[in-house]
């Protein structure tokens, strides 16, 4: 099931997203507001981006990176990132509320 627009934002706006993309080392994405969201990679780069959340996903348009269209998609049990490319890219192993990663 693709989360729609107001299940992203309870589930988004407001919490620290880890996520594994398979690297050893889960990725990090805090979302402060409905318009902006930071991101650390396992590599350690770290983007600051304009996040705009639409009816079946939403928009990230990193600084100094690329743009690109997101989906969050749930199977009972699990939730996983969905590319631009509708590929997955990753599992959700936890949500914390706040800013966990200290951005």
């Amino acid at each position: 099931m693709v989360l729609t627009a107001k299940i992203l934002a309870v589930l988004m706006i407001g919490s620290t997203h880890y996520i594994d993309i398979g690297k050893g080392t889960d990725a990090v994405i805090y979302y402060p507001s409905e318009t902006v969201a930071h991101m650390t990679l396992p590599d350690g780069p770290t983007f600051k981006g304009d996040l705009k959340i639409n009816e079946s996903g939403y928009l990230v348009d990193w600084q100094e990176g690329p743009a690109g269209d997101w989906q969050i998609v749930y199977e009972p049990g699990t939730f996983t990132y969905l590319g631009p490319d509708g590929k997955a890219v990753g599992t959700i192993t936890k949500i914390v509320p706040g800013n966990a990663a200290k951005f």
